[in-house]
């Protein structure tokens, strides 16, 4: 069982973290590493696209396969082109469904208010976008350079981490959300023998480091402009069908407030 749990320890590492489901896993990546294990071909990682295929059949001495294709061009690197989500903030409704459905915990926002994509962290895995009642999600090419291969590992570790995170808080609340759950049933079983056998990563029981307490400050402050902007918004309005001096004032003094926030 260890040497199992080492294996897909390896295959997981080679797998780029988005976390999207792609290969026909939603729970993620680690599920699929499994499945390979227990004799699944290796080449359906779509954002990994070639190089991750090649490299997985090398790890487990099986023949080359070619890779799932993408909808997205291959970039020089010979992976798709990443791309990022981001929400057309005058027609989002607050209503928090893509937050649930993100697997990194990379959109901010909360109830009736507009939300917002940390695009740095986001990995394109378009899971926010069918959950979205007014349709206000656009996916964008991700202008960054091409990570090096040190790069690649500490943003996988980091978003392994963060979905980690994820699943044992919406596990957690799964039972007394109301409402449908966005995402799939989550095999726990497999997450927790899969991190109390490897010392790398804590047991998903005990993991104490959920990612919205990264770069707390920021989030909020974000939040925080996403308040003052739609507040600004609907003075705004108001103003231009009905001049009213009080209302005016007001949207001066958070015209201001949301200068200072934005230095």
């Amino acid at each position: 069982m260890t040497s199992q749990i080492s294996l897909i320890q390896s295959i997981d590492a080679l797998l780029p973290q988005t976390q999207c489901g792609l290969c026909g896993h939603r729970d993620g990546c680690l599920p699929y590493a499994q499945s390979i294990v227990e004799g699944e071909n290796a080449n359906k990682c779509v954002p990994g696209g070639q190089p991750v295929a090649d490299a997985l059949a090398t790890l487990l001495n099986r023949t080359k396969l070619p890779a799932e294709k993408s909808v997205w061009l291959i970039q020089a690197d010979g992976r798709p082109q990443r791309m990022k989500a981001v929400i057309r903030e005058d027609e989002c409704i607050g209503c928090t469904k893509c937050i649930s459905a993100c697997p990194v915990d990379a959109i901010i926002g909360s109830g009736k208010l507009m939300h917002t994509v940390l695009t740095e962290l986001c990995t394109g895995c378009e899971l926010c976008i069918p959950p979205c009642p007014v349709d206000c999600i656009d996916l964008v090419e991700d202008q960054q350079p091409l990570a090096t291969d040190a790069q690649r590992i500490t943003e996988q570790n980091d978003l392994r981490q963060r979905y980690y995170a994820h699943i044992q808080r919406e596990e957690k609340r799964r039972m007394n959300r109301k409402g449908p759950v966005v995402r799939a049933e989550i095999n726990t079983a497999l997450f927790a023998q899969f991190s109390a056998q490897v010392g790398q990563v804590p047991a998903i029981e005990v993991i104490q480091k959920p990612a919205d307490e990264v770069v707390i400050s920021d989030a909020q402050t974000t939040i925080e402009l996403a308040k003052l902007r739609t507040q600004i918004k609907k003075l705004e309005k108001q103003l231009s069908v009905r001049e009213n001096e009080q209302k005016r004032i007001q949207l001066e003094e958070l015209q201001q407030k949301l200068q200072g926030l934005q230095g």
